[in-house]
């Protein structure tokens, strides 16, 4: 990149050896005289119906390299940049190709150590190489060169320039081929000469995982009035389902719209779409995050305007670009951005900005950020909705948005939805949090609506708006979007009630230090209902129960509600749980499982997400929570302590006579086949890693046993005492904030091991679903035959 100033030249971040910032910036040439570690983007544009590459002449002048055949646009970092602005820009500059964020794919990053110039020009540069996809090449013609950086452009078949660069031809500038570049050559190879049939296989074999279930509507239970609500709720609850595409990845709603528009074209394009409508992403949920389409499935998007006019061309036609890697952050941050950059800029920050930078509902931002539909550059302009936009001393590149601006489009019409539904409906507490659900999306303020939710006493059930952080898994700061519609279970309800009043003394009597026991825990409202309806935050695997809200300031005064989807568990402990009992348990023991059990720890489970610590004091005396000091730990680790301290808390009920003890075996046994289940959503997931930590600490203490036909049992002799050791460790983690012990205990435990997999490979050739999908008939009996 040529300087940017009159004969100012280009500073660089320096960095340690293992490529994080060092916080100090350094002209270019001082940089490459010392041999300081630094970074770049490789940008390649390659054509799919030709099979071509496009490379550059580097201009004569070059410092490096000069006059040799290079990658299509290239350059360094500047100091404070981004990774992904910088392609863009390099792109722009050199060949006068303006693309948007979604046609750069990150994938992968390659250091380059190398002296050139007789050691007067050390290079130790972190690249990171992108992809742009076209459908054919651009015409020269289209091209605009930047003549101190770029002589000429041609394309090349890819392995042709491959063999060029294994035979070191002079002409080119060199790659070792063999070591880390030659990623770009296989990712290339194997995207466009895979077997079809294999790639058919595979979809089937991950579509095969779930068993689709019908969960049908009893509506005549509801008064009228509530059935007419019902219709807006639904169609808000839609809204909310457009949001969380957008929440996963930026580019997620085209390539949906792509997919379901094509998805009658053939055999593939239909399996595409299925997978894709389970898992809201191209990432397999059951398959540790892994993509099972590529960006040469992705939608095709014409941009007319990308280079210079020339007749007869329409244009450029590329593919929406997406990583192999799920993002960490999904939307949530700028898809460049890393921790370290993240912590940099929220040290500049006032105390009150820095709690809106980690807040549940708030994305971050570039200010020299991309408008994914348009192919310009534009400058965020500071409002007041812009958080750290003006602070004096920040020098970062990010800020902080509200939700309620982020998708003020989406949610001013669910809000205006549920202000309908809240007209319609004859049920006070319903009305009530309708009304401040739809206020709370405009303001982007949920506490009074957190609290009317678990003041919700209502036959029509409605949980609705921004709750799990799972899907932000680089902090676990952000919330997704989410709706839960449900018929109340009179029947049930009143059964689980015992749970919820019994909170405070499981608090008082945790495996736990004293110091660390809350002295004030309220009693949980629990709710059974029969789900007739879910959008948002649902992909994968399907949740049994959630105990809400997250927001420490109401855990902290008012404790958790809790939700049962009585519906889903009878469905998965029907059609997952006991056909794996019947593989991977002992015969003799098989008699213990049975859905009570099941639905029992369901409940305890929920029910010990309200107790243990949340609000703790830190060694310093600061206070903090649990989820901050843990951050991405945090929820794999919590999703163990409310599974293996729900254990801990059924024997205490048990103990107290308030539970019979012939619950006590089919408990433990039930949990040990539950165990399977959770693991199979993969370990890339917080139940999977949760549930993987507990089995493999039960296992290594004795309580879990391996006989030599595969099944398991429970020892019963050493599982109480396993359980109470684990729920210890884990709780002292938290009340501490310990995230190094935290990494620790997961590292150690939550991984895949012999006895695990032993289990899971049986499961996989008999051929148990992992989870179920469920099939809503609420949609068709509400609007008609046809919506």
């Amino acid at each position: 990149m040529a300087a940017t100033a009159e004969h100012q030249e280009e500073l660089l971040d320096v960095l340690t050896k293992s490529g994080e910032k060092t916080g100090v910036s350094k002209p270019r040439s001082e940089v490459h005289r010392d041999g300081d570690y630094h970074r770049a983007v490789h940008v390649w544009i390659y054509a799919e119906s030709t099979g071509e590459l496009l490379l550059q002449r580097r201009a004569d002048c070059k410092d490096s390299w000069p006059g040799l055949w290079d990658i299509s646009s290239a350059g360094h970092i500047s100091a404070g940049d981004s990774s992904l602005l910088t392609a863009r820009r390099e792109l722009a500059e050199e060949l006068g190709i303006s693309l948007p964020n979604n046609a750069f794919e990150l994938i992968f990053v390659f250091l380059q150590e190398c002296v050139i110039n007789d050691g007067k020009y050390i290079n130790n540069e972190y690249n990171d190489v992108y992809l742009v996809t076209t459908l054919a090449p651009i015409p020269m013609e289209a091209f605009t060169l930047q003549e101190t950086e770029v002589s000429s452009v041609k394309y090349i078949s890819w392995n042709e320039y491959k063999n060029r660069l294994a035979n070191e031809d002079v002409d080119y500038v060199p790659y070792d081929v063999s070591a880390e570049y030659g990623k770009l050559f296989n990712i290339i190879e194997s995207r466009y000469t895979e077997n079809m049939e294999i790639r058919i296989l595979s979809l089937e074999k991950q579509l095969s995982q779930y068993a689709p279930i019908h969960l049908n509507a009893e509506l005549d239970q509801l008064p009228e009035a509530e059935k007419e609500a019902l219709a807006c709720i639904i169609k808000a609850s839609m809204v909310i389902d457009e949001i969380f595409y957008e929440q996963v990845w930026y580019g997620n709603p085209l390539v949906r719209d792509w997919l379901k528009e094509y998805s009658k074209s053939s055999k593939f394009d239909k399996l595409k779409w299925m997978n894709y409508s389970i898992n809201k992403s191209p990432w397999s949920c059951l398959d540790e995050n892994k993509a099972f389409l590529t960006t040469a499935d992705s939608a095709i998007r014409l941009l007319a305007d990308a280079t210079r006019p020339v007749l007869g061309w329409k244009g450029v036609e590329y593919k929406i670009a997406f990583p192999a890697l799920k993002p960490p952050g999904a939307s949530f941050y700028p898809p460049d951005m890393d921790k370290m950059e993240f912590q940099l800029w929220k040290s500049t920050l006032s105390d009150s900005e820095q709690e809106a930078a980690i807040g549940f509902f708030n994305v971050i931002r570039r200010h020299y950020d991309t408008d994914v539909n348009n192919s310009s550059f534009h400058l965020l302009s500071g409002t007041n909705d812009q958080i750290g936009s003006n602070h004096q001393s920040n020098s970062y590149d990010l800020f902080v948005i509200p939700f309620s601006q982020e998708y003020r489009s989406f949610l001013s019409k669910a809000a205006e939805l549920l202000h309908q539904a809240a007209e319609l409906t004859n049920s006070s507490s319903l009305r009530k949090l309708l009304q401040t659900k739809a206020d709370a999306f405009l303001s982007n303020d949920y506490y009074e609506s957190d609290i009317a939710w678990m003041e919700l006493d209502s036959k029509l059930d409605v949980t609705i708006g921004p709750y799990e952080t799972y899907e932000d898994s680089l902090f676990g700061y952000k919330a997704t979007f989410e709706a839960f519609i449900g018929i109340r279970d009179d029947v049930s309800t009143p059964k689980v009630k015992l749970f919820g009043d019994h909170l405070m003394d499981l608090e008082q009597n945790l495996p736990l230090d004293n110091i660390y026991k809350s002295k004030d825990v309220a009693a949980a409202p629990i709710r059974v209902i029969q789900l007739i309806y879910n959008a948002g935050d649902v992909k994968g695997p399907q949740t049994v129960a959630f105990n809400l809200p997250n927001d420490e300031r109401i855990v902290n005064e008012r404790g958790t509600s809790m939700v049962l989807l009585k519906n889903v568990s009878e469905a998965k402990f029907k059609h997952i749980l006991q056909p794996i009992a019947d593989i991977c348990i002992k015969e003799e023991q098989r008699e213990f499982i049975d859905f009570e059990s099941f639905f029992t720890h369901t409940i305890c489970h929920e029910c010990c997400h309200g107790i243990g610590p949340h609000t703790i004091i830190l060694p310093s005396g600061k206070q903090s929570t649990v989820r901050l000091e843990l951050q991405d730990l945090h929820s794999a680790l919590e999703e163990a302590k409310a599974d293996i301290v729900g254990l801990w808390a059924l024997r205490f009920l048990v103990n107290q006579e308030l539970l019979p003890k012939s619950l006590l075996k089919s408990m433990y046994v039930s949990f040990l086949a539950g165990c399977f289940r959770s693991i199979r959503f993969g370990l890339e997931e917080a139940h999977g890693k949760g549930q993987a930590l507990q089995f493999n600490w039960l296992y290594e203490k004795g309580a879990f046993l391996l006989h030599c036909d595969g099944t398991f049992s429970v020892n019963f002799g050493k599982v109480e005492g396993a359980v109470e050791s684990l729920s210890r460790e884990i709780l002292t983690i938290q009340a501490k904030g310990d995230k190094a012990s935290a990494k620790s205990l997961l590292l150690e435990y939550g991984k895949m091991t012999k006895p695990l997999d032993t289990a899971l490979k049986k499961l996989e050739k008999i051929q148990v679903p992992v989870d179920i999908f469920p099939i809503f008939s609420v949609v068709e009996q509400v609007f008609g035959k046809g919506c």
